[in-house]
């Protein structure tokens, strides 16, 4: 059991770790290279563990600002709506069966 809680607290810090390395505004993208589709979909995705480390990082951000414009969006707004609305699809509804 203590080799499963820690087997599973080291898959967690290295999937952390490997989240935090493309986190919007850590310096990939400049005016010169912009952000796109596949960008917009990777920060939807990770946008909540980019809220938290710009709490820490002041440069971090939850949105590219370095960004190609709709394409971006549409990848950050599609991966956040399947990334947290999707949730509720799958939660089961409890009833009051007798």
């Amino acid at each position: 059991m203590k080799l499963k809680y820690m087997l599973i607290m080291a898959l967690f810090v290295v999937m952390i770790s490997l989240l935090t390395g493309c986190v919007p505004g850590d310096g990939t993208n400049n005016d010169q290279n912009q952000a796109g589709l596949f960008w917009g979909i990777w920060h939807g995705w990770i946008a909540p563990v980019s809220l938290i480390i710009g709490l820490f990082k002041h440069q971090i951000r939850v949105y590219e600002a370095y960004n190609s414009g709709w394409w971006y969006d549409f990848g950050y707004y599609i991966a956040v709506i399947s990334g947290f609305g999707g949730i509720s699809l799958f939660r089961r509804k409890k009833s009051n069966r007798d």
